[in-house]
């Protein structure tokens, strides 16, 4: 997981963040009716600002897109936003599987399918992809916890983390052939909604794992209850859309977040960034491939109308 450059300045501060929001509780007891609606106003317009910011910071570090405006102050601020990224690129996998019918006919959902995931991964930069492939290399030639965390810090690719690539990559292709071929790609924006939300699960519950820090410390150290519930209820609302399977979706996908953060807490003392984007992949690939199995048959139980008929 990487972070933008014009956000590097806040890391000097970002273990007394607590400290700093505790000296923001106002000193407005003794100002005038007059002077506290201009801090009220004042107030409202930086947290609108912050939004913006948050959801700046967000894409640019998700994406490779160049999204204008300023990072938010503090990193955690991006982590409610995680699901609206995951929401862009769903629809832009979403509209690339709509040339099967529009250019081929839907004769060619393999074709398309490779597009879909070419654009996946480039869309992302393989961010998540490199932090799979780390974390294979860790598991397959780390003993413990000290040599898991020096390997995943290594910038090359092991063989371990070179077939895990292949494995991913293969999977979601077969996944995104079959949900081209039967019309169902739409549950792509869904799955890819749920897969970053699940980021923020497991950076607001494990602690980071470097003791002397790294790219995604600021973004765990500063993560709180609040964005976790942020990223759950905008997924959530999401998932309701997608009706009863929908909601399943979520439940597999918290129940494999668990069972991962609960090893990673094991295993490697907490969350680093390529870690995360592991988590993000395993959520993604594991969903998209249940979508995948029952062919047209999802389309058919997408949605409420079939529980009122």
């Amino acid at each position: 997981m990487t972070r933008p450059e014009s956000a590097e300045k806040n890391d000097a501060g970002a273990r007394r963040h607590g400290d700093a929001e505790k000296k923001n509780v106002g000193y407005s007891i003794a100002v005038s009716p007059r002077r506290l609606s201009i801090i009220a106003t004042a107030d409202n317009t930086l947290e609108g600002m912050n939004v913006l910011q948050g959801l700046v910071t967000a894409f640019r570090t998700l994406t490779i897109f160049p999204v204008p405006g300023q990072d938010a102050p503090k990193h955690s601020g991006s982590l409610p936003f995680f699901p609206l990224v995951g929401l862009a690129l769903g629809f832009l996998l979403w509209a690339i599987s709509l040339i099967d019918r529009v250019i081929s006919g839907g004769d060619w959902p393999m074709g398309v399918a490779g597009i879909m995931l070419l654009a996946s991964v480039i869309s992302t930069r393989s961010l998540h992809l490199d932090g799979l492939a780390d974390l294979a290399d860790a598991v397959g030639g780390g003993w413990d916890r000290a040599r898991r965390l020096e390997i995943m810090k290594d910038s090359r690719l092991g063989v371990f983390g070179a077939v895990a690539i292949i494995i991913t990559l293969l999977c979601k292709w077969v996944a995104f052939t079959r949900l081209v071929a039967v019309g169902s790609t739409i549950w792509v924006v869904l799955i890819f909604m749920v897969s970053r939300a699940m980021q923020v699960n497991l950076a607001v519950r494990l602690d980071y794992a470097r003791s002397e820090g790294g790219t995604a410390a600021s973004f765990v150290r500063q993560a709180s209850g609040y964005h976790r519930a942020a990223a759950f209820a905008i997924t959530l609302v999401a998932a309701l859309v997608f009706g009863i399977l929908g909601l399943v979706a979520l439940t597999v996908a918290e129940l494999i977040t668990w069972l991962y953060g609960g090893w990673c807490r094991k295993n490697i003392g907490g969350i680093t960034g390529d870690l995360l984007g592991a988590g993000n992949e395993i959520v993604e690939t594991v969903l998209l491939l249940l979508a995948a199995a029952p062919g047209s048959l999802l389309l058919g139980y997408t949605g409420w109308s079939w529980v009122f008929h």
